[in-house]
């Protein structure tokens, strides 16, 4: 049960956090990551790497980071593309560099502090962060103290915010609602993937979670705790996997309805990431047609001409990647 006052639990959630985010990264994330750093200099206050590498332990394939800055000018980026993270962030671009063991690629996701803080609130309808750092990440590169705390806490407020947003959909019996914490986090992240353009079968779905199933069930248990010192919840029960909770029918029928109405808002916006993104990542479109082949196994062609220009003359390319929900 929860301290009245929420302060224990926090502090045991924060402390979960900070000691998962305090972990070393591989040679190639540290690499990738001091490289990151140098292009966007003084601005940087934290970098976060997280992603599919991160839970597989590979550098083969593309290095996924988030780097969190004090301004996008600041950072080196141009008006153009300053004005184009504030107004539909993150920006996304490419790296690639040379070692001596191999070629290391990486997209990174440029926001300012302030936008990831606001992104992984609960008053964010939209999944796009806090459905990403309620997963597993490590700060690679952290400027001070004070950007470390910062960036805990809004990871653990990404980790609440998708317990709150979805703990909802689990099976309920008027106040009370009974479930597996294995099966909160399957249907979890199955909807926060089908919320955007990013196709992921069950069985990958499955995979993230049996991955390091002690931590998620950690995780959302100081959630759950957490929304119960809040009052969102009452009655929080956690007996290793399986959870009971208390919650207003009215509360959980307003919530699940608010979800409908996040689904179309988050696709419309990856959509518009997708058109932004040609401004950003440079030559993306065959990067697009790479992570199709890789994740469904479908090849496609494109001329020399839709590949120097895909927003003239490639959508016929794009309409068949957003059909099969392949870029991420």
């Amino acid at each position: 049960m929860a301290d009245p006052t929420g302060h224990a639990e926090a502090r045991s959630l924060e402390q979960r956090v900070a000691d998962e985010l305090a972990q070393p990264a591989s040679w190639a994330a540290r690499t990738l990551g001091e490289a990151i750093v140098a292009r966007h200099g003084d601005a940087v206050a934290a970098l976060l790497f997280y992603g599919s590498c991160l839970r597989k332990s590979t550098h083969e394939g593309v290095l996924d980071f988030y780097l969190v800055v004090d301004s996008y000018r600041g950072a080196g980026l141009s008006r153009r593309h300053s004005c184009l993270a504030a107004l539909l962030p993150p920006n996304v671009y490419y790296l690639a560099i040379e070692t001596e063991q191999g070629t290391l690629r990486t997209k990174y996701a440029v926001i300012s502090s302030r936008g990831f803080e606001r992104r992984v609130r609960p008053s964010c309808l939209h999944p796009y962060i806090w459905a990403r750092f309620a997963q597993p990440a490590l700060l690679v590169h952290v400027r001070d103290a004070e950007s470390r705390e910062r960036i805990t806490g809004a990871v653990r407020q990404a980790i609440v915010t998708l317990v709150q947003r979805l703990a909802v959909f689990m099976p309920a019996k008027g106040r009370l609602q009974r479930f597996r914490l294995a099966s909160f986090w399957r249907d979890a992240l199955r909807r926060t993937y089908s919320a955007e353009l990013r196709g992921e079968s069950a069985e990958t779905i499955r995979s993230h979670y049996d991955a390091d199933p002690d931590r998620y069930d950690e995780v959302a248990a100081g959630a759950l705790e957490a929304l119960e010192a809040e009052g969102w919840l009452t009655g929080v029960r956690v007996s290793g996997n399986a959870v009971e909770v208390e919650m207003r029918p009215l509360r959980r029928r307003l919530a699940r309805l608010r979800w409908g109405l996040t689904r179309p808002l988050a696709k419309g916006l990856a959509v518009l990431r997708l058109l932004k993104t040609a401004s950003t990542f440079g030559d993306w479109l065959p990067y697009a047609l790479w992570k199709l082949e890789r994740h469904s196994g479908v090849h496609i062609e494109v001329s020399e001409r839709q590949r120097r220009h895909p927003l003239i003359f490639g959508w016929p390319v794009i309409f068949r990647i957003v059909a099969r929900k392949e870029l991420r």
